[in-house]
């Protein structure tokens, strides 16, 4: 029995680094890889909530570590892939999860706004792709997702920074998917739409609801439904898929 339920995990001792991991879809991602049996690496800038996250991993039979990690230090990335690929001997799967948002009308949207969602959300996944491609190109394999949005295949009011970096992080996707590709390695994105996480906190309920009623299926995605598909991405029954943009929203677009 126990030899069917190790089997079943699909990423069963596969290092994992993922970013932004201590809320939202990040730390519904790591909870699943955990379920897996991946070897969970928890990246992000608070400690208690980076050690919360690796107490419930761990509960959850995982080996895990935590790392307070900021995706914009360049040389805090470094280190941390370092210490990582010393451990382990390898990272297996990047997660680029981290992100966030600061919304304002094109006229009204200051260039700090702006420069502060380009620094995390694509710079950010450019510090920790280039940080894990030589060691993944090297031993042959490897996985980096990266976190897009549907906001970043069809824009959305509000949003020109946000939609920027989505919009830059499918270009980031489909480029490194056709330079890593050769060398075993595999590129893709996930472009969740409206997803049930604590950034809509501040969002009126009568918002919510409309959200919800533009969705055929009728309601917010679940982070537990965004990491399902990660999870999946990063286990080798996603082998020949690469490069790919997976829409996971619902039918929102449709």
């Amino acid at each position: 029995m126990s030899e069917i339920a190790s089997n079943s995990r699909r990423l069963l001792n596969k290092v994992s680094l993922i970013t932004g991991a201590a809320q939202g879809i990040g730390l519904a991602t790591a909870l699943k890889f955990a379920r897996e049996g991946a070897i969970v690496i928890v990246c992000d800038l608070k400690q208690a909530a980076v050690d919360a996250t690796v107490a419930q991993c761990q509960a959850l039979g995982a080996q895990a570590q935590g790392f307070v990690m900021d995706v914009t230090k360049r040389s805090g990335v470094d280190a941390v892939v370092a210490q990582v690929t010393a451990q382990f001997g390898r990272i297996d799967v990047l997660v680029n999860n981290a992100g966030i948002t600061q919304d304002a009308r094109l006229q009204k949207m200051t260039l700090e706004q702006f420069d502060k969602v380009i620094d995390v959300n694509l710079r950010g996944v450019f510090h920790c792709a280039q940080a894990v491609a030589d060691g993944m190109v090297a031993q042959g394999s490897g996985v980096i997702l990266n976190a897009s949005s549907v906001v970043g295949i069809y824009g959305n009011f509000g949003q020109t920074n946000y939609a920027a970096t989505k919009f830059g992080v499918i270009g980031f996707t489909k480029t490194w998917s056709r330079e890593l590709g050769p060398k075993g390695v595999r590129v893709n994105a996930v472009a969740p739409g409206f997803i049930a996480t604590p950034i809509l906190s501040s969002i009126p309920e009568k918002v919510i609801t409309e959200m919800e009623h533009r969705v055929p299926l009728r309601r917010l995605g679940q982070p537990e439904e965004i990491a399902n598909v990660y999870a999946f991405l990063a286990s080798d029954e996603a082998s020949y898929i690469n490069g790919a943009v997976i829409e996971v929203s619902g039918g929102l677009t449709v």
